[in-house]
């Protein structure tokens, strides 16, 4: 029985890690499908090429990659959408949210319950957006970031953690000031 514990052990790693992996294979998936849906297919405009980019950099497999290609020029392409949802965390810190869709009142609930679970609220279009301006990634940088302290950090981490355990969310932006390690 020596080896059932070393191999339980081994599997519930495994399957941690593989569990994660599955959230950011989908979280790309989504993603590659929307970039392709806009750009009818074409692997060389530079929307989905970015996607594909940041999915190989994750080790997304190719044919997962080539699925979804295929989903976002498919006829269930048309349901995939990109929301923005603006809020603030912990300390008052403003967030942006973004998230790929086919269900945008679902996906809205969700982050919504996530907020209220944490005594939060999600603020209305333009509420926080203002503190964030676009960079040319399509990214978002904070026009004025906030320092925080430990703790504070620490609960806004573990806030944004939350939020990305969302399928739907791809991306989470703090207007809180990141120290450089």
């Amino acid at each position: 029985m020596a080896g059932h514990n070393k191999w339980s052990k081994i599997k519930h790693k495994k399957a941690a890690t593989d569990a994660a992996k599955s959230r950011i294979f989908s979280k790309h998936s989504a993603l590659i499908a929307m970039e392709s849906r806009k750009a009818n297919g074409d692997v060389h405009s530079p929307g989905l090429a970015a996607a594909i980019e940041r999915a190989k950099k994750d080790s997304m497999p190719k044919e997962n990659i080539e699925r979804a290609i295929a989903k976002g020029t498919g006829a269930g392409a048309a349901a995939m959408e990109e929301v923005l949802f603006e809020g603030y965390g912990p300390g008052g810190v403003a967030l942006l949210i973004q998230a790929v869709t086919d269900n945008n009142n679902r996906t809205s609930a969700e982050i919504r319950a996530i907020f209220s679970k944490n005594g939060l609220e999600m603020g209305t279009p333009g509420s926080a957006a203002w503190a964030f301006e676009k960079n040319a990634d399509g990214g978002y940088t904070p026009t004025n970031p906030m320092d925080l302290d430990d703790e504070t950090g620490e609960k806004l981490a573990e806030f944004i953690e939350k939020l990305e355990e969302n399928d739907d969310v791809t991306n989470v932006y703090s207007a809180a000031d990141t120290p450089d390690d």
